[in-house]
């Protein structure tokens, strides 16, 4: 019965992991999967999340019932607020949301509700995007096509060639937009390229769909929703798709939303009952012990200032790591120029390395990379560093 269906590959980067883990070095690197690690090379528990554990173990439901269709309500006051920042006044009456399975759940739910009612639109990703992006929508059946974004040649980012490709869009495009912490590159747009491509989303009634999964990585909480805002002031509808894996160390729990900005509060009425159906044809209603954890930090001035301490503290450590390993290329090797590395943001540097520079990383050095050269910065450490700069430099 089942003879005809192909073997599945396995994903490159879980498989790449495998790998690392099954390596005999010591003095291996694992610069490949998106978890945010501490200096100790561990996923760190936030002390504000486990307070919020301690409190779940009194104040859970004493029967589980399932949860409403669109989540926990309570979580959904809390994170939309998050998400929007300064911008929710613009959008509170004609929002939708629901609850999600983490940030993949999101652009799912998305990607379903968008292919039912825009069954001719096709989506437009950056070029690289995450490879999940891909395959989401293409499992939802939408379309994929790439919009210029990052320069080999020069390691920076093709605005002109972005801005190009955008401004010949059909009318009712998708574009899936990063706000901040671009994944795989870390090369995000400035306020002012955010604000041309807002223009062009507008002038070519374009639909904007964000995808949010590292808030407060790039340069603060406020500050990396400024995209969002930008897009709320113009009165485009768009979604935005919002993640807590990295950003309260909650990656099993799955904890995350979606929203859908409409043009009137009755439009937004009917987009969350869509919603609801959506979610109900996919995974019928969300778990419910991250959320209440996410809601009870929120709910919380002393968790949420504890919280945001803390994401500030990963926030630093990745960009002290980023400047340590620039400042230490640049000694080894004076006659490259990685000063790019410097310029990029958040979880992620596009190290522009070819597949046999990264090769040889992985075979004679123990530096694991994925295969398109993204490094996840917060691999590394006080203890690793050297040994990476070094392998750097002898690749180059």
């Amino acid at each position: 019965m089942f003879e005809h269906v192909d073997a599945y590959a396995g994903d490159p980067i879980f498989s790449l992991v495998e790998q690392f883990m099954k390596d005999p070095r010591e003095n291996k690197v694992n610069l490949t999967i998106g978890f945010y690690f501490d200096e100790d090379g561990k996923v760190p528990n936030f002390s504000s999340v486990d307070k919020a554990k301690v409190w779940a173990a009194d104040n859970l439901p004493a029967s589980p019932v399932y949860l409403p269709m669109d989540g926990l309500p309570d979580y959904r006051v809390a994170v939309k607020s998050l998400a929007f920042g300064d911008a929710m006044p613009l959008v509170d009456s004609r929002l939708a949301s629901t609850q999600s399975l983490g940030g993949s759940g999101a652009l799912k739910v998305g990607a379903d509700l968008l292919k039912r009612y825009f069954p001719d639109s096709e989506l437009w990703v950056s070029d690289p995007t995450w490879e999940n992006h891909h395959s989401i929508f293409k499992g939802a059946g939408v379309k994929v096509n790439t919009y210029r974004y990052y320069n080999p040649q020069t390691k920076m980012l093709d605005f002109s060639g972005m801005l190009e490709d955008l401004n010949q869009l059909p009318e009712r495009a998708i574009v899936l937009l990063h706000p901040c912490c671009h994944n795989p590159t870390g090369i995000d747009l400035t306020n002012e390229q955010w604000q041309q491509v807002v223009d062009v989303v507008k002038q070519r009634n374009l639909l904007a769909f964000f995808d949010m999964a590292y808030q407060g990585f790039g340069f603060g909480l406020n500050e990396d929703t400024q995209a969002i805002k930008l897009m709320a002031e113009s009165g485009q509808p768009f979604l935005l798709a919002q993640s807590f894996s990295k950003i309260f160390s909650l990656y099993s729990e799955r904890v995350g939303a979606l929203y859908v900005v409409c043009e009137s509060p009755e439009t937004a009425e009917t987009i969350q009952g869509q919603l609801k159906f959506t979610v109900r044809t996919n995974y019928s209603t969300p778990p419910s012990f991250g959320a209440r954890l996410v809601n009870h930090v929120l709910a919380s001035d002393a968790l949420t200032d504890e919280w945001k301490t803390e994401l500030e503290a990963m926030r630093e450590r990745m960009h002290t790591m980023r400047q340590q390993l620039v400042a230490k290329l640049g000694e080894l090797r004076p006659d490259v120029d990685f000063s790019y590395l410097a310029t990029q943001v958040g979880m992620f540097s596009y190290t522009g390395f070819s597949p046999e520079q990264i090769k040889r990383l992985k075979d004679e050095f123990g530096v694991y990379l994925i295969a398109s050269g993204r490094m996840c910065v917060a691999g590394l450490n006080t203890r690793n560093i050297d040994a990476t700069a070094k392998a750097f430099a002898a690749v180059c």
